[in-house]
């Protein structure tokens, strides 16, 4: 529930990765964790297309994703990762 509740506050335009998640959460080594949550993510409507991995790759085997961030302003570069410099949203920087 817990990965569910961050997961429902990424900013629109905005990603962050599984690691930063696990960390809000306390429990920083448990980034598996969060991407097993990814599936009842998706179940609930929530904004997991917005979770990448920490250098910007995508969910692999979800082409979906890629269309879903770049309509949201998301910047993709050519090798298909994110631009984290442009498009994290970094929440561990304000605590």
């Amino acid at each position: 529930e817990e990965v569910y509740e961050i997961m429902a506050h990424i900013p629109k335009g905005k990603v962050v990765t599984f690691g930063e998640i696990a960390t809000l959460m306390g429990q920083p080594q448990k980034s598996a964790h969060v991407a097993c949550a990814m599936k009842g993510a998706f179940e609930r409507g929530l904004p997991c297309h917005r979770v990448v991995f920490s250098d910007g790759r995508l969910v692999p085997n979800w082409p979906e994703q890629v269309d879903l961030l770049k309509a949201e302003g998301v910047i993709i570069k050519k090798n298909g990762k994110v631009d984290m410099k442009q498009s994290a949203w970094r929440p561990l920087e304000t605590i």
